[in-house]
């Protein structure tokens, strides 16, 4: 996704990282530069705004349960995997 402005952040880049802005596990300077994006860019703050929805949904269901420990390696490399598919024209599934 991109919104087709020229941004100092790409949106691809910003995207990227938006689960870790959103779990603020970004270097304060790296969190300014999404900050930054966002405040300019309509279609990634949209974006931005679901996934952090998605996010407190997720919690508020399945706070109480603890999560096992390699979760979020198997999901982030799930997500790299599905996105070199669909980078190379595959379908992602």
């Amino acid at each position: 996704m991109s919104c087709g402005q020229p941004h100092e952040t790409p949106c691809t880049e910003v995207l990227d990282h938006l689960y870790e802005y959103i779990d603020n596990e970004m270097p304060d300077e790296d969190c300014a530069a999404v900050k930054r994006h966002l405040d300019e860019c309509q279609p990634c703050l949209e974006k931005y705004g679901l996934d952090a929805m998605v996010k407190k949904l997720v919690q508020r269901c399945c706070g109480c349960d603890e999560p096992p420990v390699d979760l979020r390696a198997k999901v982030l490399a799930r997500i790299r995997q599905v996105r070199g598919e669909v980078a190379v024209g595959g379908t992602g599934e």
